[in-house]
């Protein structure tokens, strides 16, 4: 049995919701990212893994600060100091997408260490574990650089040109596929969007059709035993029926709002031909509060309100935000200072919004400019007031003053 951990979407560089840590100088959230990863690596020691795979997504940018790249290659050199490999596959963040520029996780590939394995572009790798050899298809994020375009297709338009990757990336796992030899573990793994893949958070703002995307069916090939995404960032199984298990093992951390619900964490996987399993594993990672209330008409009570839904929370150590709905035509009472004397236990306060109920316009009747007098005052009174008896009294007050009007401009003229 050949074990190893399945990770992605490490995504160092997220500094939002948070704050420079005292101790280190370093932001918060890059603390916490930190973290996470190490949580990984921690059980990869524990259970002596046979490797570590990492499928994309190591930073936030292809432009990572010396303080990420520190931070990242420490994690690793914690799997080369234990003799663990580590197969690494280019993500679309880790990407300059420029023709000539390194990519962020190159680097990783040029030390000269053994145990590095960096996928930038299509290949099989026969991985040679202390439990026996393994067989990895790697796939990078598609682009431009890493699948060839024929001259005919230089003229087509965007669409075209990402159905042709899309098209050329199933052809090349299918190549491979065929290449494995059939009597040895073998990993599919990429940085990819399948089209039954569910995106969350900061990925849904992606527009999905610039991504070339492909079906389950194009990966779940013989010999491939297990298929292990990135680029996702919930976890998730395309295949919880078939073999083999086309896993996201997602983000190992929250990386905004969108995600506050998700479970995060990664996968270990037990590799065996034909006979493959896998086991989400959740982190304990930073919780993500989001606080919604609705005020009552009573202002007094507002600031009431809101407190009490707080302290329902556990938000120490939280990131939080607040929304509360103001009634329309009520006035916002609500102290803000107050709700944030409350918050101080918290990790990060995102913002407190107010959220003002729109009075809806009510729309004018159908009325028209030939319509006699009588009738526009007694549809005008009618929308203002629900007594019948009251609308008929300032009509015929009203027409007394129109007529009175009318007497005095013929006197005075």
């Amino acid at each position: 049995m050949i074990t190893f951990i399945h990770t992605a979407d490490i995504h160092f560089g997220v500094e939002n919701y948070g704050k420079i840590d005292p101790k280190t100088g370093i932001h918060s959230r890059l603390l916490d990212f930190e973290k996470a990863l190490n949580l990984c690596i921690d059980e990869a020691l524990e259970k002596n893994v046979d490797f570590f795979l990492f499928a994309g997504d190591a930073y936030k940018t292809a432009n990572p600060s010396p303080t990420q790249q520190k931070l990242l290659l420490r994690c690793f050199l914690r799997l080369h100091t234990a003799g663990i490999p580590i197969v690494i596959v280019v993500g679309n963040h880790d990407n300059p997408l420029s023709f000539g520029k390194a990519n962020s996780l190159e680097v990783f590939g040029d030390i000269p260490l053994d145990g590095f394995h960096v996928i930038a572009k299509p290949e099989l790798l026969v991985l040679q574990t202390k439990n026996g050899p393994v067989q990895i298809v790697g796939i990078p994020w598609p682009t431009r650089n890493t699948i060839s375009l024929n001259k005919k297709n230089l003229s087509d338009s965007f669409d075209q040109i990402t159905q042709y990757i899309a098209q050329a990336v199933s052809a090349i796992i299918a190549d491979y596929a065929q290449k494995c030899d059939p009597t040895i573990p073998t990993v599919l793994t990429g940085h990819l969007t399948v089209a039954s893949g569910i995106f969350s958070g900061s990925e849904k703002r992606a527009i999905y059709g610039n991504d070339p995307t492909l079906f389950t069916s194009q990966l779940t090939l013989e010999p491939f035993d297990y298929v292990a995404l990135g680029h996702l960032h919930r976890y998730q199984n395309l295949n919880p029926n078939g073999y083999p298990a086309v896993v996201y093992s997602g983000s190992i951390e929250r990386v905004d709002f969108g995600e506050r619900k998700e479970e995060k964490g990664y996968c270990l996987v037990k590799l065996a031909r034909n006979a493959t399993t896998h086991e989400f594993r959740q982190l304990p990672t930073r919780p993500f509060i989001q606080i919604e209330v609705t005020l009552s008409e009573q202002t007094e009570l507002h600031t009431e309100i809101v407190m009490n839904a707080l302290k329902e929370q556990s938000i120490t150590g939280a990131v939080v935000k607040i929304l509360y709905h103001v009634p329309a035509g009520i006035k916002d009472c609500v102290d803000i200072a107050a709700l944030e004397r409350l918050c101080n236990a918290t990790q990060y306060v995102v913002g407190i919004f107010p959220l003002h109920d729109i009075i809806a316009r009510q729309k004018r009747r159908g009325l028209k400019v030939e319509t006699d007098l009588a009738t526009l005052l007694s549809s005008y009174f009618s929308e203002k007031t629900t007594s019948s008896t009251k609308c008929n009294q300032l009509v015929q007050k009203a027409l007394e003053l129109y007529a009175n009007a009318d007497v005095c401009e013929e006197v005075l003229e």
